[in-house]
């Protein structure tokens, strides 16, 4: 096995407790000897890379072994960032295959466990150089903190006949979920090197970061290489839909390799070959996202539905925390009016539409929370609570469910009245990344942010959130169907709109039947 090297191979003799700082930084790893810098009581490394840059020939294609290197690599700087419409801190490129590493270890042999941290951006954006990642605080709780980067949009899930055709296992799209899967794998088999103990990784993430997470605990690709996740606003248990919505975001192979000849059509190639050989910037649309940017059901990294493979137990059962936000909605609801609404949950919900208003009801002159829910519910709280109830009933991993409802009591007249907690809101909290100085910052928002950045170093460490300092957090079960609410202190109660969420779910279980597939077509 390879060892952090101490004047060469004298570190075979002497741990790194015995080693210099500058001496201290020089680690060998898959590919060659990376030296980092010392922060305070932390080890950190930046831009090492674990796989082959997926350029020209490699563009569309699995991730490959990462490639050797000759003398030290500085791994001071965060690498780029995956192509993208956004402008990341660190630039972007298509050679983007790199992980980040903080680790307070003083020792090869301490075997702390770890937290593996998958970035969010609607798998169309994202980067492991944001600040509010930065793992320092949530490493000096006693974890090696790991982030890896992933290939986004069309260049990490175009699909396409030709790329299917190219595949072994006969299928495309879903590199990016393959580049997470290649991080994962050499944490395995590199973590030790910084102290990290590969049998205790917890991998967590937010938004498509947390779906990723999701899809990871079903894949059979990604067995054995973590014991915990976290998923924060995540979750993919809705059916395969050609015209997608949030919470409906899948299409099955078949649909999204014609979305991907659309794609190439309209870039004006007749092959594979040709968009190879397109820059990169010319592949990547202004907005948001177009054809082959989402995850696809392939039958080989992601199986099935997900819903489907949880009923019948075939998942990576591993414990979990999940949850999502009290005001989601506030982020991705788009209709202004009553009327606006309304027309938007018939034209979604079809026969379902009536009994999903009433359940979340649109006020008079206006769309309040309440109807605001339904998009909450329908991109992220039906999914975790589907999985918190699926994982309960068919697993033997404890399951323990959250709800981030931290935000202040905005007055009547206030335009923020009836306003919660907006997605991404969370990831500030638990990175520690709060200003204690800043006036807005509440002696409530410390708190739940201590509370949280322990439970989820809790929770890596033990597989349970629960230890000195911090309330009692019971796992979730049909018996005891609780919940931890993160705000304004952290306190157990009951599922949200848990009567809404089972009129929500007669509808994804109608989706599921011959006539609500035959309506989504």
């Amino acid at each position: 096995m390879k060892q952090i090297t101490y004047f060469g191979t004298l570190l075979l003799l002497f741990s790194m407790t015995f080693c210099t700082p500058k001496e201290q930084t020089i680690v060998e790893v898959e590919g060659g000897t990376i030296q980092g810098t010392r922060e305070d009581s932390l080890l950190v490394f930046k831009g090492i890379p674990f796989a082959a840059p997926p350029i020209g020939d490699l563009r569309w294609k699995a991730p490959q072994p990462v490639q050797n290197w000759e003398g030290i690599k500085q791994t001071t700087e965060f690498a780029s960032a995956p192509m993208q419409a956004g402008n990341p801190p660190s630039g972007k490129s298509e050679d983007c295959l790199y992980l980040n590493i903080w680790t307070p270890a003083k020792s090869t042999t301490e075997k702390l466990p770890v937290l593996a941290w998958i970035y969010g951006g609607g798998f169309s954006f994202g980067s492991t150089s944001e600040p509010v990642y930065n793992g320092a605080k949530l490493a000096k709780k006693g974890v090696v903190l790991v982030s890896i980067a992933y290939r986004v949009g069309q260049l990490g899930f175009l699909a396409h006949p030709e790329l299917s055709a190219e595949s072994p296992e006969h299928v495309s799209g879903n590199y990016g979920l393959l580049d997470q899967i290649a991080g994962l794998k050499w944490v395995q088999n590199n973590i030790g090197q910084f102290g990290g103990d590969p049998q205790r990784v917890t991998i967590f993430g937010e938004s498509a970061g947390g779906i990723s997470v999701s899809m990871l605990c079903a894949s059979p690709l990604a067995k054995g290489l973590f014991a915990g996740a976290i998923s924060q606003s995540g979750g993919s248990f809705g059916p395969t839909r050609p015209t997608t919505y949030p919470g409906e975001n899948m299409k099955t192979l078949r649909q999204a390799e014609l979305d991907g000849e659309v794609y190439a059509q309209q870039h004006g190639a007749s092959s594979i070959e040709e968009l190879r050989k397109l820059d990169a910037d010319q592949l990547i649309p202004a907005g948001w996202t177009m054809p082959g940017g989402w995850p696809i059901v392939d039958g080989y990294v992601i199986p099935d539905d997900q819903h489907k493979l949880y009923e019948a137990g075939k998942y990576n059962d591993v414990p979990v925390l999940i949850g999502y936000n009290s005001d989601e909605g506030a982020s991705f609801s788009r209709e202004r009016t009553p009327a606006e609404y309304i027309s938007g949950v018939k034209r979604r919900y079809g026969k379902f539409a009536d009994s999903l208003i009433a359940a979340y009801p649109v006020g008079e002159s206006s769309v309040p929370k309440t109807a605001r829910d339904l998009m909450r519910d329908a991109a992220f709280g039906w999914h975790t609570w589907s999985w918190a109830r699926l994982q309960a009933e068919t697993g033997k991993s404890k399951v323990f469910y959250y709800y981030f409802d931290q935000h202040p009591d905005y007055p009547e007249d206030s335009p923020m009245f009836g306003y919660g907690s907006p997605h991404g809101q969370d990831v500030v909290y638990v990175f520690q990344h709060l200003d204690p100085s800043n006036p807005q910052t509440s002696e409530s928002d410390l708190e739940i942010s201590e509370a949280m950045g322990t439970y989820w170093t809790n929770f890596a460490k033990y597989g349970d959130p629960n230890g000195e300092g911090v309330p009692e957090w019971p796992a979730f079960s049909a018996e005891n169907p609780q919940l931890m609410y993160l705000g304004p202190t952290p306190h157990i109660g009951p599922v949200p709109s848990s009567e809404s969420l089972k009129v929500l779910d007669r509808y994804f279980s109608w989706r599921r039947t011959p006539e609500g597939a035959d309506w989504a077509e």
